[in-house]
């Protein structure tokens, strides 16, 4: 009896033991219910410039302005490539003209004037010829000299060969221009356009509009200054989506996933935003300074972003705010 007592003793200490050590150190409680991570608003911008070179012409929107996508920002002088627009347009109307004169080949009174060029030359070869026979005979009698004889000869072959140019002049007008006259043609209109094209894109590109909403954070260029490409002229911060970027320590990862709902508080506000998670870094990293948890500096964690589905001019960007995971899954510390 005695022994049992005892017995029963030792096994109630060794179960007080292990519910206090955790399974002695070989199991973790399971950790339930929503979990809180710490973060702040992303700030995402943009620095803005004209694609082209110029003269700033106008900037009507100030620092601190919110704007819309396709607000206008600036404005460059129009005029160098307005010119530069026309000289194009002037190329691309030579080229088509030259174009369409080849691809319609030669005119029916090109080919008529070539045809009674023709008619010309037979109608005076057949007098040098009949000269030429007259004079062949009677230098065979001996009155007509050799030097008569050999000019009427060298007249009615040069007939000869004056009248086998004018056949292949009509022949070529007959035939129009080669093949390869036209697609040099094509060639040089299409080459026209193309310039003509990238002139009216760089026109269009003297406009600086936003590419999105956001707010403007700073002008960094004055009207009258005279701007490179690609120099930045401002500097927008984009605002939608909102986005706030947190942080997870490993031993809550296994907790989260994306697509879970979150909410998200800022000091302050009384308001509770919605959101979902939709980024979790593959990678770990050191708590940033600049957000505060209840783990040690020292900790690995990773970062996650989620989208504010309900955001206002409330939630500013850059602001601490504290993001709330209501269905995490419960995990083990």
């Amino acid at each position: 009896m005695r022994t049992r007592l005892i017995i029963l003793v030792l096994l109630a200490a060794l179960a007080i033991a292990a519910y206090i050590t955790h399974g002695f150190g070989l199991l973790a409680p399971q950790v339930g219910g929503p979990l809180a991570l710490y973060g702040n608003v992303d700030i995402r911008s943009v620095d803005l410039g004209f694609r082209v070179p110029g003269r700033i012409a106008a900037m009507p929107v100030e620092e601190g302005a919110h704007v819309e996508a396709g607000t206008v920002l600036a404005q460059l002088d129009p005029k160098p490539l307005t010119d530069a627009l026309n000289a194009a347009q002037a190329q691309v109307d030579v080229a088509g003209a030259e174009r369409d004169k080849r691809r319609a080949g030669n005119r029916p009174q090109d080919i008529a004037q070539a045809e009674a060029s023709v008619a010309e030359r037979r109608a005076s070869l057949v007098q040098t010829r009949q000269d030429f026979e007259r004079r062949s005979q009677l230098f065979k009698t001996g009155t007509v000299s050799q030097a008569q004889y050999d000019l009427s000869e060298a007249q009615f072959k040069a007939d000869q060969a004056r009248l086998a140019a004018a056949e292949q002049s009509l022949s070529l007008m007959r035939a129009g221009f080669r093949k390869e006259d036209v697609a040099s043609a094509e060639a040089q209109y299409a080459a026209a356009v193309a310039q003509r094209d990238k002139a009216q894109t760089d026109l269009a590109d003297t406009t600086l509009k936003a590419p999105s909403s956001g707010t403007i954070l700073t002008r960094a260029r004055e009207p009258g200054a005279i701007v490179q490409t690609g120099e930045s002229v401002f500097t927008l911060t984009i605002d939608r989506p909102l986005r706030v970027r947190a942080y997870v320590s490993e031993p809550d990862l296994g907790r989260i996933s994306p697509g879970m709902e979150a909410r998200v508080k800022s000091d302050g506000n009384p308001k509770l935003y919605r959101g979902t998670i939709g980024f979790i870094s593959p990678t770990a990293e050191f708590t940033p300074k600049s957000v505060q948890t209840e783990s040690l500096r020292t900790d690995l964690v990773y970062r996650l972003r989620i989208i504010v589905t309900d955001p206002d001019d409330a939630l500013r960007q850059g602001q601490p705010v504290t993001v709330t995971i209501p269905d995490a899954r419960p995990g083990g510390r």
